[in-house]
C-alpha cells in the first residue's frame, strides 16, 4: 500500500571472533559495543556469548550474540562494522538467522607464550609476568594492545591484536631478547 512505512523486523546475529578471549575480556568488547551501538542509535544490542575452548583450557574463539530490532541490511552491516573497528581478527564470521556465515575481519593476532616450568627457579623468582604484560602494553601502543591472556599448566600466553602481525613482533622483540623471563618463549601468530 502506498505511503505506509516499510515495517522493521526484528532478527538475531552471531559474531563469531577468530580471538582468544577470556570471558571477561569478551563482556568487556560486549560492554564497548553496548555503548558504541547506543551512541550511533543502532537497534541492536548483546543477548548473550560464549567461549570455545580448547583441549588443554586454551581459547579458541568466542560467539557474542547480537539481537537486532531492525534486521535490515543497512543494520548487520553497521554491526559487522563495529566489530570490525574494534576487535575481529582474520577468520571472524558473522551468521545471520537462517542464513550461512559470512567471514570478515583484519586484524591480526600475536600470541606471546612464556616458558612455566624449564627456566630457572631464580628466573621465576625475580620475573614477573605483569611486568612483560605492561611492557607489551607499552610497547604495543600505535600498532595494537594486549586484549587477553592464558595461563595454561606449561605456559602463560598474552594475545595481542592490531594492524600487522610483523609491527607487533618488532615492537617486541627486544623485550622478548633480554628480558628473563622471556627465555624460551614462542611467539605465534594466532590471526
Amino acid at each position: 500500500m502506498l505511503g505506509m512505512p516499510k515495517k522493521k523486523t526484528s532478527g538475531h546475529m552471531t559474531i563469531t571472533l577468530n580471538a582468544k578471549l577470556q570471558p571477561m575480556h569478551r563482556a568487556e568488547l560486549e560492554d564497548a559495543f553496548e555503548a558504541a551501538a547506543k551512541k550511533s542509535k543502532l537497534k541492536a544490542k548483546v543477548d548473550g556469548g560464549g567461549t570455545l575452548l580448547q583441549e588443554n583450557g586454551e581459547v579458541k574463539e568466542c560467539d557474542i550474540e547480537i539481537q537486532l530490532k531492525d534486521a535490515s541490511e543497512e543494520t548487520i552491516t553497521a554491526v559487522v562494522g563495529l566489530f570490525g573497528a574494534m576487535l575481529a581478527p582474520i577468520g571472524s564470521r558473522y551468521t545471520v538467522e537462517g542464513q550461512e556465515p559470512i567471514a570478515f575481519g583484519r586484524h591480526q593476532g600475536l600470541g606471546l607464550y612464556l616458558n612455566g616450568t624449564d627456566l630457572p627457579d631464580q628466573v621465576y623468582a625475580q620475573c614477573d609476568s605483569n611486568h612483560v604484560y605492561s611492557e607489551c602494553e607499552r610497547l604495543m601502543e600505535g600498532v595494537g594492545q594486549v586484549n587477553s591472556y592464558w595461563q595454561g599448566p606449561a605456559e602463560t600466553a598474552l594475545y595481542m591484536y592490531g594492524e600487522d602481525f610483523e609491527a607487533m613482533r618488532t615492537r617486541i622483540q627486544e623485550l622478548v631478547d633480554t628480558y628473563p623471563l622471556c627465555q624460551k618463549a614462542r611467539i605465534v601468530r594466532i590471526a
